[in-house]
């Protein structure tokens, strides 16, 4: 009985904990950390458009408007996470990589800044690094979280394609 229990609130959980996605992949917020009874913070214009921006594959002019965002509010973890997913997009996986840190260094727990810095290791052919991301994302994620399923799912695509496991 004790088991099935378990088993129950397990399921109960799982299925009442909200993931947010956006674009193809994890999303821009850091998880599940909303409190809807704490008083919300206002939303950035230039933040809300460059979303729009991301979800219309217009990278370099969500590039702009975050770069606007963030010197607003350099404690904005979500902002710095779009911003270095925007510039990765644009082809430079390499210069989002201090952006996503900063973003982690804000905020350590930041779900979608862990997926999307092991996305751009791998984009650069740094496994091991992708793997230390994934590996904190099965910390950070108490049952898988969508965040934790996408990077495992490009590690593995990566690893197949390149024909090796590191």
């Amino acid at each position: 009985m004790t088991n099935l229990l378990l088993l129950l609130l397990s399921a109960l959980l799982f299925t009442a904990t909200p993931t947010p996605a956006l674009a193809d992949g994890g999303g821009g917020g850091g998880g599940d950390k909303t409190d809807v009874r704490a008083p919300q913070k206002s939303v950035d214009p230039d933040y809300t458009a460059a979303e729009k921006a991301i979800k219309g594959g217009n990278y370099p002019g969500a590039i702009k408007l975050l770069e606007h965002v963030v010197e607003r509010d350099a404690s904005n973890a979500d902002a710095y996470n779009w911003l270095g997913y925007a510039i990765r997009k644009n082809g430079d996986p390499a210069k989002s990589i201090p952006i996503y840190r900063k973003a982690l260094a804000l905020d350590p727990e930041h779900r979608g800044a862990h997926e999307y810095i092991g996305e751009a290791y791998l984009q650069l052919n740094d496994v091991v690094k992708a793997r230390e991301h994934l590996a904190r994302l099965d910390k950070l994620c108490f049952f898988s979280c969508e965040e934790y399923r996408d990077l495992k799912k490009a590690v593995e695509a990566y690893e197949k394609k390149n024909g090796k496991k590191q």
